[in-house]
């Protein structure tokens, strides 16, 4: 197996400090941070974050996925107000919020993201505010008030094909997902975006497929990225990709009818999540 050593920038260590303290003060987790993400210093050299809410430690167990998991801890009443703060304090213009999944609580965690999305609106009125949902396991209810809150953009992970979500993520369902994408797309007016990963052990048709039927749900914007083993206990690579593949992938992806779309070995779900807005726009 080729070997692979993605490489990054290394921040500015002033602006990686005034990050880090902003967000320490405020006590709030990044996803950035509890899922080790490879682009984690590039984006703060540039101020940005995409902040995970409801706790870090997600009642599901996905094989590929960096956070803990275990009972998830008491909601934190006071977060959104911090949260508000933090983007206040770093000037912030786009901000993604996701969360673990919260299959423990009632509503499954979404009155918390609406309780985000309106105090981060009463400090920052002028902000695009992006949420990255779990699928609330398809409760409509849930999904409604996410859909109420009046975000900017709407986005849920397919993560990965048919053929291997079981086993990718046990917990979840690759259909449900789709139906989660599909009720966004069809009752509100606002953008809505996917993910994928590859190196999985997918086959390149099946990766075609799942595009498609993201498309055929009324997903808009795409991003595919490489898996990166985050340890030896998770999933394991089955193959790396060269830059060509992902740049036949994006022209593919806007071939088929994405409006906008983000594709390369270090791309995240929430990869230049504002430059990719400028480019649906």
């Amino acid at each position: 197996m080729q070997l692979f050593k993605p490489k990054v920038k290394a921040p500015a260590p002033e602006l990686l400090h005034n990050m880090q303290e902003v967000l320490q003060n405020n006590h709030l987790t990044t996803v950035c941070e509890a899922a080790a993400c490879p682009n984690r210093a590039e984006c703060y050299s540039r101020g940005s974050a995409t902040f995970m809410i409801l706790g870090d430690v997600c009642t599901r167990a996905c094989s590929f996925c960096n956070v803990k998991t275990g009972h998830g801890v008491s909601i934190d009443a006071n977060e959104p107000e911090r949260l508000a703060s933090a983007v206040h304090a770093l000037q912030l213009k786009y901000v993604v919020i996701t969360s673990v999944d919260r299959d423990d609580l009632k509503g499954y965690g979404a009155g918390h993201f609406t309780a985000c999305v309106r105090a981060i609106k009463e400090k920052n009125p002028d902000i695009k505010i992006e949420l990255l949902t779990p699928d609330f396991r398809y409760n409509k209810d849930a999904l409604d008030a996410i859909i109420a809150s009046d975000v900017h953009k709407l986005a849920h992970n397919q993560e990965t094909v048919k053929r291997l979500s079981k086993s990718v993520r046990p917990q979840s369902d690759y259909n449900r997902s789709l139906k989660v994408l599909e009720y966004y797309a069809k009752n509100t007016h606002v953008s809505v975006k996917s993910s994928l990963m590859v190196g999985l052990g997918e086959r390149e048709d099946e990766l075609r497929e799942t595009m498609r039927e993201l498309l055929d749900v009324g997903v808009s914007e795409l991003t595919i990225g490489q898996y990166l083993r985050p340890t030896q206990k998770h999933h394991q690579v089955e193959k790396y990709y060269s830059e060509e593949f992902f740049a036949t992938m994006k022209a593919e992806a806007y071939a088929m009818g994405f409006h906008a779309v983000a594709s390369g070995i270090l791309v995240r779900s929430s990869y230049f999540a504002e430059e990719l807005d400028n480019e649906a726009s």
